[in-house]
Formats: C-alpha cells, structure tokens, sequence
C-alpha cells in the first residue's frame, strides 16, 4: 500500500525528494514558483513559431517541429526525471520543446474551432489558480484516500489511451462514442479535466514536502518540471473537451 501513496505524475512522487537532502542553498516555494513561471514562458515561446509556422502559408513546414517536439520532450523527461540534478539545464528544454509541439497541436484545432486556443489556456490557468487557492485554504487536502483515489483515476486513464493507441494503430479501431461530441465523449472528457486538475494538489503537496525536507537548490527546477508536466496535460485535455463541445 506504502508504494501507492505517491502522485500518479512520475516526476513528482515521494521518491522523487527522496534522499535529496541539501548541502548548501535549499529548495525553497517561492523559488520553485519564480522557475514554473520561467519554464511557461520557453513553453510560450516556442509555441509562438510553430502556431506561426502552421498558420503560414508553408503550414506544412510546423510539422517536422511538432513531431520533433513530442519526441524530444519525451526524452527529455525522462532523462530529468532519471538525472534530477541535471533539471536546471533539461527542464528549460522540456518545456521549449513540448511548446513547439504544443502550438502546432493548438494551431490545427485552432483551425477547426476558432477561438478554441485560447479558451483552453484560460482555463487551464483558471484551474491551476482555483486548485491552488483550494490547497492553501485547506478546502482540499493530499490525504491518503485522495492519494489513492487521484492515482488510480490516473492510472486508468493511462492505460484507457495506451489501449485506444494500439487498437487505433494495429487493428484501425476507435472509440467513437468516447472520441465523438456526444454526451458520452464530453462527460469522458470532462472526467479527465478533472483528474488532471487533481492531480495539482498532488504536485503542491509533493513540491511542499520537497521545501520542509530542505531539498537542495536544483530541485526547484524540478518541481516546476514535474508542475509543468501536469499543466500541459490539462492543458491537452482542454482543447479535447472543448473540441467536443463544439462539435455539438
């Protein structure tokens, strides 16, 4: 049960602070905030040239930087969450490479539904606000229940996609109720929303904890990775639940 008890975001479970004690400067809030804020202007940044890109007249050209973009960041992550003390140079590129992939992704339903781009940023930031506010306040509390709750939601969403993904790819099956704009599809979608944003409070609680146990400087840096992770899955989640919305 013990080996639950952790966020379901791979880059912000208990073992992520474990052993990470600090020999000089330590981690502090503050300093993992002024980070996460760092890390969502790359986003935005790189972002901005591949939304660009797609809605140039060459809108093929954003492609190549999208594909690389989601690949790279993959890698990237995982090297971070492996390598923390390397997070002060891989995190900045986490999130200059998940913006490239991001602004073409938000370019191409931006396309389809105008306006949609900037709903989705909106209220992604109106939740991690809302979310925030409710741990601070103690409205919402990282207990073990919601612990286990958060990360078995989580993790069935997880395997829920890796399942579609390969039926999708090897057998040309989809899930048209769940992918479509019917009450089904938004009320999964909505589902997801939810977990997501839940899924904040267990990167507060876990970034909180990293401060008392006096983490080591660089895992501010890492904190605002793990953060950063979270938000831009939301922020995905976003754009799908709006998208079926729309289609209605």
């Amino acid at each position: 049960m013990a080996s639950l008890l952790r966020t379901s975001n791979p880059a912000l479970n208990e073992r992520a602070f474990k052993g990470q004690v600090a020999i000089g400067e330590a981690m502090t809030l503050q300093g993992t905030v002024n980070k996460t804020g760092l890390l969502l202007l790359c986003v935005v940044a790189t972002a901005a040239w591949t939304w660009g890109l797609a809605h140039s007249e060459t809108s093929g050209a954003a492609i190549p930087w999208m594909v690389g973009g989601l690949i790279g960041g993959f890698v990237v992550a995982l090297v971070t969450i492996f390598k923390k003390t390397w997070s002060p140079f891989t995190a900045p590129l986490y999130a200059l490479l998940e913006g490239l992939a991001l602004g073409g992704i938000s370019a191409v339903f931006e396309k389809t539904y105008h306006g949609i781009a900037v709903q989705a940023v909106g209220l992604t930031l109106g939740v991690l606000f809302v979310m925030l506010l409710a741990y601070k306040t103690g409205l919402i509390r990282a207990t073990q229940g919601f612990k286990i709750g958060v990360i078995a939601a989580t993790g069935g969403i997880a395997v829920f996609y890796l399942v579609e993904m390969v039926l999708s790819f090897f057998f040309h099956f989809q899930f048209s109720a769940i992918n479509g704009g019917s009450f089904l599809g938004i009320a999964f979608s909505l589902f997801v929303v939810v977990i997501a944003a839940l899924n904040l409070v267990l990167d507060f609680d876990m970034i909180e904890t990293g401060v008392r146990g006096g983490a080591p400087k660089y895992m501010e840096w890492y904190g605002a990775f793990g953060l950063m992770v979270t938000l831009i899955w939301l922020y995905l989640e976003m754009l799908r639940l709006l998208a079926k919305a729309n289609r209605r």
